[in-house]
């Protein structure tokens, strides 16, 4: 025998499966409310990247900039007034000390000086008769034939006849003197950086003419933090490097640690002494150099993204809970892409780009 289904079975069972379905439906809805806060509490956390922080020995040190100065540098003249005749050296040219760079016209001093020479010869002719004359007046008054004053007149015009003859010799000193200052020559060995183009000009005493540089050493001009002097020694070596130029020396020595802060800048002054034989450096202009400040010691070095400067150096590391935590740091090195720290504790899941929001106990996913 053959079954046929008849509608009225059809939707009985119709009827069943949709009830069937409504319990269903009904679980799932309950169930949705349980995990959307967690899934958006989840998405709701800051997404962070890790740095992973390196062992390294480090020497503290700073980095600091100066001006490359001339050990010696200065602004020559003639002490004495008169026409420029001769310029011997130009500008760039090498000198030793004593060299003569420029003379003035002599001939006003050549008159001086033979009237002072002609003076003397007069004082001295001078000086020998009245020191005769004294002598036979003192021989006469022994025998009675020359009162005493007429003796003591004589030993008096002798005296100062022997006077005159003294200040005449001064005279010609002073003569000489002016003479040679008709000559200006190199206080020391250098290098001529500035220097008149022409002669004829009336100059007068102490106007600077000439400016000679000793270039064969630099001195670097810087100053440190006050809390970093005690650990500057003279006497050690340092790393110079000109900015910009590519141009360094491991040679370079602190010359000089000055126990008094610059009063602008609260700051101490060092000189620090840059050899420069070879021309390398160039004078009057800006080198930056590494200062050691201490022993070597154990540190960290991190990339430059995961330090903060927001109330002093530090960074943010994320603890087993998932929340951020502050450590304080002290930076050892600065790099381009890399800064050495030491901090209290070994470092671990640094945060690399810490954002400003970011504080302590807020809880973060790391990417």
């Amino acid at each position: 025998m053959k079954l046929t289904r008849t509608p009225f079975v059809a939707g009985l069972a119709a009827v069943g499966i949709a009830a069937t379905a409504l319990p269903l439906s009904g679980c799932r809805a309950e169930a949705a409310p349980t995990q959307a806060p967690a899934a958006a509490a989840q998405q709701g956390a800051p997404v962070v990247s890790l740095a992973a922080p390196r062992a390294v020995r480090s020497v503290p040190r700073e980095e600091v900039t100066g001006t490359l100065f001339p050990a010696q540098s200065l602004q020559v003249g003639f002490e004495v007034g008169g026409r420029l005749e001769k310029v011997r050296v130009t500008k760039g040219q090498e000198v030793q000390a004593g060299q003569v760079l420029a003379q003035l016209n002599p001939e006003i001093s050549d008159a001086q000086l033979a009237q002072a020479q002609a003076a003397v010869a007069a004082a001295e002719v001078s000086a020998a008769m009245a020191t005769d004359v004294a002598g036979r007046n003192a021989k006469l008054q022994e025998q009675g034939n020359v009162s005493d004053l007429a003796n003591r007149t004589a030993s008096t015009q002798a005296r100062q006849a022997e006077a005159q003859l003294l200040a005449a010799k001064a005279q010609l000193a002073q003569a000489q003197a002016g003479r040679r200052r008709h000559e200006l020559k190199a206080p020391f060995a250098g290098t001529i950086i500035d220097a008149p183009e022409q002669v004829g000009a009336i100059v007068g005493p102490g106007v600077s003419l000439f400016t000679v540089e000793n270039l064969g050493a630099l001195l670097l001009k810087t100053t440190v933090a006050e809390s970093s002097r005690s650990r500057l020694k003279p006497g050690t070596r340092v790393r110079v490097e000109m900015v910009g130029g590519g141009v360094f020396t491991d040679e370079a020595v602190i010359r000089t640690v000055i126990p008094s802060a610059d009063a602008a800048t609260r700051r101490i002054p060092v000189d620090i002494l840059v050899p420069n034989k070879d021309g390398r450096f160039t004078a009057n202009t800006l080198a930056r150099v590494v200062l050691p400040l201490g022993e070597a010691q154990e540190a960290q070095a991190l990339p430059v993204s995961a330090l903060g400067s927001t109330g002093g150096d530090h960074v943010l590391v994320v603890a087993a809970s998932g929340e951020v935590r502050r450590v304080d740091v002290q930076v050892l090195e600065r790099g381009l892409r890399e800064v050495v720290v030491k901090a209290a504790a070994p470092l671990d899941k640094v945060v690399e780009y810490p954002m400003p929001s970011l504080t302590d106990g807020t809880r973060v996913s790391v990417k």
